[in-house]
């Protein structure tokens, strides 16, 4: 049985779910450092309505998650099945606390959850291809 060669629409769709989450990451860092920085001007004493959580937590939160993000989506283009399960991980964990602070700011909100989805869907639809090509030396 040959295997199938590695489509190059799928590597662009894995490639562009790679810098979509490092947009992605940057976007949800800027956003918890302003959130951290202005906890009190911005929000004060507001908490989501999910978990209850403050501004300067959530901030933190958005910190780390953006980070995760970020360096998964550049570990996406080796084509290492660990960093898109990570980036998959990553990208839910955004969509769930985007919509947990909905409250906040939901069209930004919903704009966030619509790039995870995008993510996802890439990495797990097209995330055998980028490998396959980089084996190959198709490159990305």
């Amino acid at each position: 049985m040959s295997e199938r060669m590695p489509s190059r629409a799928a590597v662009g769709w894995i490639s562009f779910a790679g810098f979509l989450m490092m947009i992605a990451g940057g976007f949800k860092m800027l956003e918890g450092l302003g959130w951290v920085i202005n906890s009190n001007n911005v929000f004060a004493d507001s908490k989501d309505a999910i978990l209850g959580l403050n501004t300067t937590a959530w901030g933190w939160f958005m910190i780390l998650v953006g980070a995760v993000l970020l360096l998964a989506g550049l570990a996406v283009f080796t084509g290492n099945v660990l960093a898109r399960t990570i980036g998959v991980i990553a990208a839910m964990v955004s969509a769930f606390a985007a919509f947990a602070t909905m409250t906040f700011y939901p069209f930004w909100a919903i704009v966030v959850i619509a790039m995870d989805i995008a993510i996802i869907w890439a990495l797990t639809v097209h995330g055998r291809d980028i490998q396959k090509a980089q084996e190959m030396g198709m490159g990305s």
